[in-house]
């Protein structure tokens, strides 16, 4: 067993069969957001998580072995989320509307 297979488990049924951190439900997709688009970093990752670094660093390195796979998952959840805002209209914005024709 290498030592990404220590950190990283593929389980069908869980987070939906996405890479994950092992013993986790944060996935490679959820750190390399955090880390590469919001700019945290490993060791902000990891105390705000409970994580170990090494965890960190081996999502990272999933992530680059298999870069096109994770941003694929990446871009199909935000359009997602489009789509669902799209049909689903906010909560907050209808209430603030109410209270300015109020």
């Amino acid at each position: 067993m290498g030592t990404l297979d220590q950190h990283i488990d593929v389980t069908p049924g869980i987070v939906g069969g996405k890479p994950r951190i092992a013993g986790h439900r944060i996935t490679v997709s959820d750190i390399v957001i955090w880390h590469d688009r919001m700019g945290k970093s490993a060791d902000e990752i990891a105390t705000e998580y409970d994580l170990s670094l090494s965890d960190i660093h081996a999502a990272l390195a999933y992530y680059f072995d298999h870069r096109s796979e994770i941003d694929q998952t990446i871009n199909d959840g935000r359009e997602f989320l489009d789509a669902l805002r799209k049909t689903t209209p906010s909560k907050l914005a209808s209430k603030i509307n109410q209270n300015r024709a109020a």
